[in-house]
């Protein structure tokens, strides 16, 4: 892998289901561990739980090289995760401008999925109530930047499909 690559889109499209299979099929990637003010124990991806003390102070002491809030969640990724070569990184959408600017030579994979998938995935992880899970597809995080290069897989049929089209563009733009 040539440049870091984000993996973008909203909650519930199967990013942290497609980062792992790209995982398993793709030994030369390498992902990033980010941290969140959520429980260790709470599924999804692999991160670094802490509490939102332990994050601010965190952030104080300048260790995120990126941090936003989100769902009333804290995230950040760590400097020294950017150490030993590119990384395949779960980001939020909305920070991706401050992300190419840290990050030169990023690219971005988008995530996507209809409506209804994603408020059926989101309910199946049992973390948030119907109103939340509304809330959290209603968000608007406005347009990817039309200054980077993003490439855009629909995740609302089989996750075979969608591995192979993640895999197809993970291969394009690590190439």
């Amino acid at each position: 892998m040539t440049a870091h690559v984000a993996v973008v889109g909203p909650s519930g499209a199967g990013k942290d289901t497609l980062i792992a299979a790209a995982l398993a099929a793709r030994p030369d990637l390498s992902p990033l561990r980010r941290v969140i003010t959520r429980p260790a124990d709470s599924g999804g991806e692999d991160f670094e739980g802490v509490s939102p003390g332990e994050f601010a102070r965190m952030r104080a002491e300048g260790r995120f090289l990126l941090d936003w809030q989100a769902h009333g969640l804290s995230y950040g990724l760590p400097r020294d995760a950017f150490y030993g070569g590119p990384k395949l990184i779960n980001l939020s959408r909305r920070i991706l401008p401050r992300a190419a600017a840290a990050l030169p030579g990023l690219r971005v994979i988008h995530v996507s999925a209809r409506p209804e998938i994603l408020a059926q995935r989101l309910a199946a992880r049992g973390r948030e109530d119907a109103a939340q899970i509304a809330a959290r597809i209603a968000r608007d995080v406005g347009d990817l930047p039309l200054d980077l290069p993003v490439i855009h897989i629909d995740n609302s049929t089989t996750i075979e499909a969608a591995t192979a089209d993640f895999l197809a563009a993970l291969e394009k733009v690590t190439a």
